[in-house]
């Protein structure tokens, strides 16, 4: 089929936003199309080569555009029906907002004559969106310019900080001729900071014996973690990294600290530093308690942000790696002794180990450790993906990261429903990593139908389900509150049954020998495979008591 061409005759409305997403270099187009734009749309896309994914729920296909936004640093692009399609998308667009994803959601609108007459699964749109969105527009009537709108929303996604965008386009506006795209604006290069602020900064830093590291997700960027990681080396500092930031600096690293969440499990290496530097850290990735911290703070962000813990001694806002670079052009090593630095490691691992596991079933320790050893022992390297839910500090803590995007994650929103959907984009976007999937049973249940999805599209993906019949991490909070039965369970769900049924490995796992055996079948398969381990929950207490404090 041959593509109209600028100055070769008129774009139609969707194939103007192909364009767009096309000078953007989106490497994918998910959704749950309707009537109205979406086949065109998707039409369109596709000849521009494009490809298009089939979620099996619209929530799961945002999650899917934002996890692969993430790893290829380009916008994501999803496509919905109006009403229901935007209603489903909501929890997929604030994940993306909260973790700064950048990502374009295409949904089909109505033009003006349609509102005259027609109420079916109309509402505003942008409204409901407009907390969770950086800007909302219209390309509803046709002849407009929605190629121009698109390409201008796509920016928005990618300025800092970085988050989602709407952008609804009518079935005739879709068809009709548009207004060419317009020339693409270059890129700037990135500035070298300067002035007071970072004559402070120098300052602090050259006055600091006991500095400490904590990368957050605007680290992720290669640059960036290039830069950050010179800086560690030149101060001979702790790093800290946040649960999105895994692999700024390997786990294997003599410098790495642990994980920073703003809890009480990294405190005793914090309490030691007499300056903090925020590294591309969110506060958005922090939990929700007083700033436990005397030292003074520099804060290093893309973007100026709320700081709702701690009032930085001095900001230094803009392209991370020039900042992280004029500091590391004057670091001077400090006081911390290597064996310091690994003794509070090695502190920071036993506090939040798991219990062997009993009767029940494995340790969540345990499920983790055996799997990344699986996974070196078959010469895989694939990302992992961790769902919300008590599950998610075993992983976040013994999985083993060596660079930025080895482990994903819904930080900012902490969402359930993550892990399935995300796996699939990452072992989309890297077929030979592929991916690893860690989910609850509740995480799972909330988007099953994305295992027809995994299987319909062959991706190289193993689902671990850590099953346990109960959503842990909110039984471990009720408390003393008396619940009616069934409030916080259900009864045991047969996974891998589940998947069996639509047509892929489905293998169950009680105790050690079972877990190694089903794993060993499952990473050996081509294409995606679950196992479904019976975890004993009894050590999760203890370990989130150690975490947050």
């Amino acid at each position: 089929m041959s593509m109209p061409q600028q100055g070769q005759g008129a774009l139609t409305g969707a194939e103007a936003v192909a364009e767009a997403l096309r000078a953007a270099a989106v490497p994918r187009l998910y959704g749950v199309p309707g009537g109205g734009s979406s086949l065109d749309l998707i039409e369109a896309a596709a000849a521009r080569g494009i490809p298009f994914v089939l979620a099996r729920q619209e929530t799961a296909a945002v999650i899917m555009a934002a996890t692969e936004a993430e790893l290829s640093g380009r916008p994501g692009a999803v496509v919905v029906t109006r009403g229901p399609g935007v209603g489903n998308a909501v929890n997929g667009m604030a994940q993306a907002s909260l973790d700064r994803a950048p990502v374009l959601l295409l949904a089909d609108g109505f033009t003006g004559a349609e509102r005259a007459y027609a109420n079916h699964q109309f509402f505003d749109h942008a409204g409901m969106l407009a907390p969770v969105t950086k800007a909302a527009a219209r390309a509803t009537e046709p002849g407009g310019a929605p190629g121009a709108i698109a390409a201008s929303l796509l920016e928005t996604a990618l300025a800092a900080p970085r988050g989602p965008v709407l952008l609804e386009v009518s079935g005739g506006a879709a068809r009709a001729p548009a207004a060419p795209l317009p020339a693409i604006a270059q890129a700037m290069a990135a500035m070298v900071p300067e002035g007071p602020a970072l004559e402070t900064a120098r300052r602090l830093l050259a006055g600091a014996r006991r500095p400490v590291l904590v990368a957050g997700l605007e680290a992720t960027e290669p640059e960036a973690c290039a830069a950050l990681r010179d800086l560690a080396e030149r101060l001979g500092c702790p790093v800290l990294v946040t649960y999105k930031a895994k692999g700024v600096l390997p786990d294997a690293h003599p410098l790495f600290g642990g994980v920073f969440t703003g809890g009480e499990a990294e405190a005793p290496l914090l309490r030691e530093a007499d300056l903090i530097l925020l590294a591309g850290a969110d506060p958005v990735e922090f939990i929700p308690q007083p700033w436990r911290f005397a030292a003074p703070v520099i804060d290093l962000g893309t973007a100026p942000r709320p700081l709702h813990y701690r009032a930085p001694a001095v900001a230094l806002y803009g392209p991370l790696a020039p900042a992280l670079g004029a500091l590391a052009a004057v670091a001077a090593r400090g006081a911390w002794e290597a064996g310091v630095i690994e003794a509070r490691r090695a502190a920071w691992l036993a506090c939040l180990a798991n219990a062997p596991g009993g009767n029940q079933g494995l340790s969540p320790q345990a499920v983790v450790e055996i799997a990344q050893a699986a996974c070196r022992a078959a010469g895989r390297d694939p990302r992992i993906s961790v769902d919300a839910g008590a599950h998610m500090f075993p992983c976040t803590t013994f999985w083993q990261a060596e660079r930025p995007g080895d482990l994903l994650i819904s930080n900012g929103l902490a969402t359930m429903g993550f892990a399935l959907p995300a796996g699939i984009a990452a072992a989309l976007h890297d077929p030979v990593r592929g991916a690893l999937a860690f989910t609850g049973d509740g995480g799972l249940l909330m988007a099953l139908g994305e295992l027809a999805t995994a299987t319909t599209l062959g991706v190289k993906l193993t689902i671990v389900v850590f099953n346990d019949a109960t959503l842990s991490l909110i039984d471990i909070k009720k408390g003393g509150r008396d619940l009616p039965g069934g409030a916080l369970g259900w009864p045991l769900a047969d996974f891998a049954g589940v998947m069996r049924s639509l047509g892929g490995i489905g293998l169950r796992a009680a105790d050690t020998a079972g877990y190694h055996a089903a794993l060993a079948e499952a990473l050996a398969a081509p294409g995606p495979a679950l196992v479904d381990v019976r975890v004993d929950p009894g050590s999760y207490p203890a370990q989130i008591k150690a975490l947050r404090g």
